[in-house]
């Protein structure tokens, strides 16, 4: 780490914060309105509204498989802060076309861009392993964790609030902030990869594919890549199914749903901004994952079996609590990759994320519909894709725990 980086460090980190606040900041802003852009620009009604943000978000997450290597190969060859920048001017681009697009053709020529810009999150998770080290390195991206939460409750707000002066008013707000971001970290994000650490782009590592076989490199990595994997597909149950769960099971309105999103949000910034820095140097990277995994087990059996509506914000904590888990599995796998190639890593663990974008919300709508519609089911079971993600938890649980020690870290 250069002499410069340390003494920039705080500021870089706050920037990696506020990069990662942006980007999801631009996803909730998008959740509340889009319905209704869709429905303008797509002359459909709500089903068809529906059936559009599917291939919107297939066509987002699509691209992030793809570009997430590329960024991340990049990010290795030209350093960290030269793509952070340039991902950042993308996604004002996309906040814009969003806003001014005059048919549905732009709206996806916007979310195709929004989604190679949004593989930055490859770069700026490497960014955090270049400055940080053992236990620091888990309670840094604990901080990724945190602006997650943070941006999407105050995205969901935006959007609202915004919306209801004007559709558009959400996206060029949206804009404004990350082309901001963009131009504040141009003066203050100090290159974290020094030049002698750097590598040679090559096409083919920068190929997803290519970049997902070669994770099986190191030994320990292919079973906690594993978990990740499965951790990810698993949280799609609480994000694509709550809203339509607690209007189905307990009738909630839109703003009971609103209040238990600010309750969550504000539940994952306290865990993942600050109580993952007391707990993992505590307990040790090891024992927060599967202290973690089994929280997020506990909190979906729970939310599966709910029968009273209150019930919800007391069975998120366990829910929540999970989250130190994802820090401390991401620092270990990171603990065991050189450091010029984080951004190769990175990239292929954004595009397994990517993956799970795709399969994740997929399987736990279909799921929850069959399960309440009696033409399909005979069984009346909306807690159904809570209780396959708590199922899902407990396998990542055994894995990561028959992967631990296989191997000693490569840097620190």
């Amino acid at each position: 780490m250069t002499e410069t980086v340390k003494h920039k460090r705080p500021a870089a980190l706050s920037f990696i914060f506020v990069t990662v606040f942006v980007d999801t900041l631009g996803l909730g802003v998008i959740i509340p309105v889009l319905p209704k852009l869709l429905e303008i620009l797509g002359h459909a009604d709500i089903s068809g509204a529906t059936q559009l943000s599917g291939y919107l978000t297939f066509a987002y997450a699509a691209m992030q498989f793809i570009f997430s290597p590329v960024l991340g190969n990049l990010s290795d060859r030209y350093g960290r802060r030269p793509v952070l920048l340039t991902s950042l001017v993308g996604f004002g681009i996309d906040y814009l076309f969003m806003a001014f697009a005059p048919s549905l053709f732009w709206l996806f020529v916007g979310r195709i861009v929004a989604g190679i810009a949004g593989a930055s999150s490859t770069t700026a998770t490497a960014y955090i392993a270049d400055v940080s080290t053992g236990d620091n390195r888990a309670a840094n991206f604990g901080l990724v964790g945190a602006a997650t939460g943070l941006g999407f409750i105050c995205g969901i707000g935006l959007g609202g609030y915004l919306g209801d002066v004007g559709i558009k008013i959400p996206f060029m707000a949206a804009a404004g902030m990350a082309l901001l971001n963009a131009l504040y970290g141009f003066f203050v994000l100090p290159e974290s990869l020094p030049v002698e650490h750097r590598r040679a782009f090559d096409w083919k590592r920068a190929n997803p594919i290519s970049s997902l076989t070669r994770l099986g490199m190191y030994p320990t990595i292919a079973g906690l890549i594993s978990a990740f994997t499965l951790v990810y597909v698993a949280t799609k149950a609480v994000e694509t199914v709550l809203a339509f769960f607690l209007i189905e099971k307990f009738h909630w309105t839109m703003s009971s749903i609103s209040t238990l999103g600010i309750f969550i949000g504000v539940l994952l910034v306290g865990i993942q901004g600050f109580l993952i820095r007391w707990v993992i140097p505590r307990l040790g990277q090891e024992r927060s994952i599967t202290f973690g995994l089994l929280f997020y087990a506990i909190g979906l059996i729970l939310i599966a079996f709910a029968n009273h509506g209150w019930l919800m914000y007391l069975y998120m904590i366990p829910y929540c609590l999970g989250g130190i888990s994802g820090p401390a599995l991401q620092g270990m796998i990171t603990s065991h990759v050189p450091s010029n190639e984080q951004g190769e890593l990175q990239g292929a663990l954004t595009s397994l994320q990517s993956i799970t974008t795709v399969i994740g919300p997929l399987l736990m709508t279909s799921l929850f519909a069959h399960f309440t519609n009696p033409k399909l089911s005979s069984i009346y079971f909306p807690g159904a894709p809570y209780l396959l993600g708590a199922i899902l938890m407990l396998i990542s649980t055994l894995i990561a725990a028959r992967n631990f020690k296989r191997s000693a870290p490569a840097n620190s």
